[in-house]
Parts: C-alpha cells; sequence; structure tokens
C-alpha cells in the first residue's frame, strides 16, 4: 500500500479483516472489540478493509516525501525559534507602522510550510491521509462496529473511503482513555471527496471529528505538540463545513436515533403490559367443590352465580365471606359485576 510506520498493514496480521477472510465481518467484530483487544506492543491496530479498492500507490515515492518534508520542517522548527527570539518583531501588530507581531509572522512561516508539504505530497503521489475520530473508552466498540460496517456495506462504502483502523487498549490502566480510529481517504487534497465522507459520518454515525490528517505527516512525526506549530490536520471541521452544518447533520442523526429506540420500545411495552382481559384468563378463580374442570365458559360463570348466592344467605358471618369474595372478583378485573351486585341488594 506504499504506507509506513502506523499507516502500514502488518503482513499475517490476526487482527485485519478483508473480504478474503475466513471469518464472517460480524464475528470478526465481536471476536476483537477494541475494548478488549489490549496492546503488548504487537497489535496496537484491528484494521478493517471496506469495499472500495485501495488507492494505486505504485507510482508514489513516499520515503522521497518524507525525507523532504523532514528537512522542511526542521527549517521551520528553526525559523519558529528565531521569531520568538527576534526582539525587533513586536508582541503585538501596530495599524500605524504596518509592523506584524510575533504571532502574525509566525503563523505566515506556518501556513506557508503548509503548502509547501502539500506540494511535496502532490509532487511524489503521496497524498493519502485519514480522518480522526476519537470515541471514549465505553463506547469505542459500538461506534468502531458502526464505521466498519458502514464501510464494508453500508453508506461509507459509496464514498472514497477504502480501509479503516481503531488503536487497541493500553497495556496499563489509563484513566479517561480515548481510542483514535482512522478512516482512509485516497486524498487528502481532494476537498470534495473529503467533505462526502464528512457528512456521512456525521448523518449517519454522529461521531466526533478531529480533522484529517496526511500520511505524510504521520510519517515524520507531525503532531500537535511538534516544536514547528505547523498545524497538524490539512482539514479542520469548520474548514470543510460550517458549524452550523455539522450541528445539523448531528442532531438529525440523533432525532432519527431516538425515533427508532422508541419505535423499538412500544411494542416491547405493550407485549409486557398484558390486557385486563389476559389478565383475567391469567389469573385463575378460587376452586370450589361446584367447580367442573370440563363446563364451558358459560356454565363456569353459572356455577360462580350460584356460589355466590349460597354465600349471601349465611347472615351476618355471611357479609363478611362477600366482602372477601368483592375483593377476589376486583383482583380478576371483574369489577362490573361487584357493582351490579350492589345495586340489586
Amino acid at each position: 500500500m506504499g504506507k509506513k510506520s502506523d499507516d502500514a498493514v502488518p503482513q499475517e496480521y490476526p487482527y485485519f479483516w478483508s473480504k478474503g477472510s475466513s471469518i464472517a465481518l460480524p464475528d470478526f467484530l465481536t471476536k476483537y472489540k477494541p475494548s478488549l483487544v489490549q496492546n503488548d506492543g504487537t497489535k496496537p491496530w484491528i484494521w478493517v478493509e471496506g469495499s472500495n479498492r485501495n488507492p494505486d500507490t505504485s507510482g508514489s515515492d513516499a520515503a522521497t516525501a518524507i525525507s523532504e518534508a523532514a528537512a522542511l520542517l526542521k527549517e521551520v522548527s528553526q525559523r519558529v525559534e528565531e521569531i520568538k527570539n527576534d526582539d525587533s518583531i513586536p508582541m503585538r501588530s501596530s495599524k500605524k507602522t504596518g509592523a506584524k507581531s510575533k504571532k502574525d509572522v509566525r503563523e505566515k512561516v506556518q501556513a506557508d510550510a503548509a503548502e509547501k508539504l502539500k506540494d511535496i505530497s502532490i509532487k511524489h503521489s503521496y497524498v493519502c491521509g485519514k480522518w480522526l475520530i476519537f470515541a471514549p473508552a465505553d463506547k469505542v466498540d459500538a461506534i468502531w462496529s458502526k464505521i466498519a460496517t458502514s464501510l464494508v456495506s453500508g453508506a461509507l462504502a459509496s464514498t472514497c473511503a477504502f480501509l479503516t483502523k481503531v488503536a487497541t487498549s493500553p497495556a496499563n490502566e489509563t484513566p479517561h482513555h480515548q481510542h483514535v480510529i482512522c478512516l482512509y481517504i485516497p486524498d487528502v487534497y481532494d476537498k470534495d471527496a473529503v467533505t462526502d465522507v464528512m457528512k456521512v459520518l456525521l448523518r449517519n454515525h454522529g461521531v466526533n471529528l478531529s480533522g484529517v490528517k496526511s500520511d505524510l505527516y504521520t510519517g515524520v512525526g507531525l503532531d500537535s505538540k511538534h516544536s514547528s506549530g505547523i498545524p497538524s490536520t490539512v482539514w479542520k471541521n469548520t474548514s470543510l463545513l460550517a458549524d452550523s452544518e455539522i450541528k445539523n447533520l448531528k442532531d438529525a442523526y440523533f432525532s432519527e436515533l431516538n425515533v427508532a429506540s422508541t419505535s423499538a420500545a412500544k411494542p416491547n411495552e405493550k407485549k409486557d403490559q398484558p390486557s385486563i382481559a389476559a389478565k383475567k384468563k391469567l389469573i385463575p378463580k378460587k376452586k370450589t367443590q361446584e367447580d367442573d374442570p370440563f363446563a364451558s365458559e358459560g356454565e363456569a360463570d353459572a356455577q360462580e352465580a350460584e356460589r355466590k348466592q349460597k354465600v349471601q344467605a349465611k347472615g351476618k358471618s355471611g357479609k363478611r365471606s362477600q366482602s372477601s369474595d368483592i375483593d377476589a372478583d376486583a383482583d380478576e378485573g371483574d369489577k362490573p359485576k361487584t357493582k351490579k351486585k350492589k345495586s340489586t341488594r
């Protein structure tokens, strides 16, 4: 695939799934959950290859691109340090003199460097990269499973995305640990294609996105703490979509999710709550010597009425028994009969 370091898929790796794997994807995702697979130094990632073919990287020269990018980063880091120590550059800009502040000068150098990194990537056909998604440990299994499935047979399969991976769990317990999920795209500088993937991730998965990173950036170790201060992602979320559109897409996902959850719960509620008629059948009546197990429902009602008439004929002591029988009828949901009986007395 032409990738280096963390972006390279290991050979004969059990934690890599493709359509040629002997195990079905649902079984693979159940067997190897990122929250349960612990990284002992040999399994830092779990991989799933999508339905799209990997981009042809035969014409790319990753090694040369990384070498040139590393030299550029070294040069920019030195320049940023010089700006910091240059007393002739003011801390604040001045409208009167037109002087730029240290921050302005530094950011101009960094922006120019980002353009040069883009030129290096394109020149050496090393433009592959990934969307970065962070997921908390208690939700990573569900988020990862949905993204991997979507890439193979869902909405993400219709985009340019072709590969995804998720970080396994650290060897030692780490409070508030976040798992990173990478969704690979063939060209990070294809803004329209990158935005299409972003929309699916927001609308169909509701995930928190952390920007798009070039594999070249990964190869030279460009992260948020790098001394050059160059932005560690090629695209920030708001460079592709407005905050309001990002919010609307995520809101639509969660709204749809809530509707689906409510619809799924309603049949269960009805199922778990039997009707009054069902309760009548479920709660057995008191057994008496007059009960005939082979009698029809009408005959059973007649027998019950006859028994109650006998109870009523017993006088004062019989009134206490009658009260008990009325309570039993109420439990069976047979209140209309009880009220009718009171009105006839």
